[in-house]
């Protein structure tokens, strides 16, 4: 949430203060001011520093870019945010920032994980001291949100100067909850799918991305012991995808499934679906789909993809779709 004075308050000093738990969204923001720079030195001119020890983030604070252009300095801070400062500490660093100059912009920034409901203690005198700065909170869009899902699949869409119908729209977030990352990938491939077009349908939509129910056909055809019909399956998976994205797609998607099944007899369907970022409707379809299989069916199978994917990434196996194969059969 943006503080009513944040375009006026202090915006001579440069210093901004982001936390959130939509990381994708925390890019962006970033990615905007880091625009700004002097495209000449732009690689010299930006700098991140992930979570400095105080002596270290004094001597940041204190920094002059070494070239023409501003410096964007980046300090990822949510060590600084939990740690116990000293009075002294804590006045050094308010110091610090009061004298910054206009040649330097410091980004603290603070990323939380997904749908936790994390934040910084605001009660915390290193927050207080951040927070009279430019802050902004980035939230993780809630699943039951899909005006502004919406909003932000027809944001990326325009990025590649196409529009998603809104039969589209709804399709994308059904397949991918409230990932702002994945929408963007899935976004960009749809831009090439529907080139020279630039309307994208809901048949193109189903074309190009992983839907959870053909994830779901071909775990069940694994779980049911229906080999033949699970590698079936697979090959209509490797149509749209490669076999490593296919295989990162079904372990996220098996992930889901394990937490949705340990808590599908304690939790109600909106409290699971909060948990694994999808929209209540697809954990209530979920819930009734997995009602016949085994947990323990779902953690081997988890289990056997993960060695699967991890020789084909050390490079051990030769073959990536036998390597697949090989795991489902087994």
């Amino acid at each position: 949430m943006i503080r009513p004075d944040f375009l006026v308050y202090n915006l001579y000093m440069g210093i901004y203060f982001f936390y959130g738990d939509e990381d994708y969204l925390i890019e962006e923001e970033l990615k905007k001011y880091r625009g700004k720079l002097d495209a000449n030195f732009s690689s010299m001119n930006y700098v991140v520093h992930d979570n400095p020890s105080y002596p270290d983030l004094i001597a940041i604070l204190r920094t002059q870019p070494m070239m023409f252009g501003k410096l964007m300095v980046v300090i990822n801070c949510e060590a600084l945010l939990s740690s116990s400062l000293e009075e002294y500490q804590l006045k050094e660093i308010s110091e610090a920032l009061e004298g910054n100059t206009d040649s330097l912009d410091i980004f603290f920034v603070a990323r939380y994980p997904r749908n936790e409901g994390k934040r910084p203690d605001s009660r915390k005198k290193i927050y207080k001291i951040l927070s009279k700065y430019n802050t902004q909170e980035f939230p993780t869009i809630k699943t039951y949100k899909t005006a502004e899902l919406t909003d932000r699949i027809n944001k990326e869409a325009k990025k590649h100067n196409i529009t998603l119908d809104s039969a589209a729209a709804n399709i994308l977030i059904e397949h991918k909850g409230n990932n702002l990352r994945e929408f963007a990938v899935e976004i960009e491939k749809l831009a090439l799918l529907a080139y020279p077009e630039k309307k994208v349908t809901s048949g193109m939509v189903n074309e190009i991305c992983v839907s959870n129910q053909d994830i779901f056909n071909f775990a069940d055809c694994v779980m049911k012991g229906k080999k033949g019909q699970a590698l079936l399956e697979l090959k209509r998976l490797l149509d749209k995808k490669h076999p490593l994205e296919i295989l990162t797609a079904i372990q996220t998607m098996i992930r889901k499934w394990i937490l949705i099944k340990l808590n599908s007899s304690k939790m109600s369907p909106a409290e699971i679906s909060k948990i694994v970022g999808q929209h209540e409707f697809v954990v209530k379809q979920t819930i009734q789909k997995l009602k016949n299989i085994n947990l323990k069916d779902l953690v081997h199978l988890k289990e056997v993809l993960t060695e699967a994917e991890y020789k084909i990434k050390s490079g051990t196996s030769p073959d990536i779709i036998m390597e697949v194969e090989n795991a489902i059969i087994r």
